[in-house]
């Protein structure tokens, strides 16, 4: 990556951090004594932001909850504040005991070892999964909605503007499910590229999800990978025989 690149990626990382600021402001203000706390997770705080490729991930802790309205007035400030930073915000939320909400597990643990507060007034400590219910979790949803990633992939002739996110993500999904599978964590994309060198399943075409990466770590083109896709299927069976699924 050049200098030039380098400084693409840090005005980017700044500038998402800075909007995360802004949203919690509109939380606090919106939710006064309820709020306990707003976080940056996800690459915001783990590390590997990407300017064209990463989600910017905020955790909303509330007293009790936040309401439907809430959370369509927070997308709506979002839009206004920046369209383009807006359409990459996603808002995990729960209440004081994580009781409701939308928090799957894996971003509990996420939450629990790698949060950073922008606004805290009480830190909440839920329960930390236990590897079964990580595991029964990685097993269901995310990996169902990977292989259907998977299929719509194969069916590609070409990417459009739209695809470049799920298209790159398909390719380094791998690596983030072995390295949740087998540690109970949740750690960045270089992290889980890492890992998968000592501890990739028999079948798993590591050197793809590398190619993958270095794609993402330069905020490149995916097209070159676009004849790829037609082993996205093997790359699923290797994950889904790990997960006895």
């Amino acid at each position: 990556m050049t200098l030039t690149e380098e400084d693409d990626e840090s005005a980017a990382r700044s500038a998402a951090e800075e909007f995360a600021a802004q949203m919690a402001t509109f939380w606090q203000e919106r939710l006064g004594p309820r709020l306990l706390g707003v976080y940056r997770i996800g690459s915001l705080a783990h590390g590997g932001f990407s300017r064209r490729y990463s989600d910017i991930d905020l955790a909303v802790i509330a007293e009790d909850g936040l309401a439907a309205s809430e959370l369509e007035r927070s997308r709506a400030m979002a839009a206004i504040l920046s369209p383009a930073l807006g359409a990459k915000l996603s808002v995990f939320w729960s209440d004081r005991s994580f009781a409701i909400g939308r928090f799957p597990p894996l971003d509990r643990v996420d939450y629990l070892d790698h949060a950073v507060a922008v606004i805290e007034k009480e830190r909440a400590r839920p329960e930390r999964p236990s590897m079964a219910a990580i595991r029964d979790y990685l097993r269901g949803q995310p990996l169902e909605s990977w292989r259907e990633e998977v299929e719509r992939c194969a069916r590609m002739e070409r990417l459009g503007r739209a695809d470049h996110k799920p298209y790159l993500r398909a390719h380094l999904y791998p690596a983030r499910f072995v390295y949740s599978w087998k540690l109970g964590a949740m750690g960045s994309n270089d992290a889980a590229v890492a890992f998968l060198r000592g501890n990739a399943p028999h079948g798993l075409d590591v050197d793809l999800i590398e190619r993958a990466l270095r794609v993402r770590q330069e905020a490149g083109d995916l097209d070159p990978l676009l004849p790829e896709r037609t082993k996205l299927a093997a790359q699923f069976a290797a994950c889904a025989r790990l997960a006895g699924a």
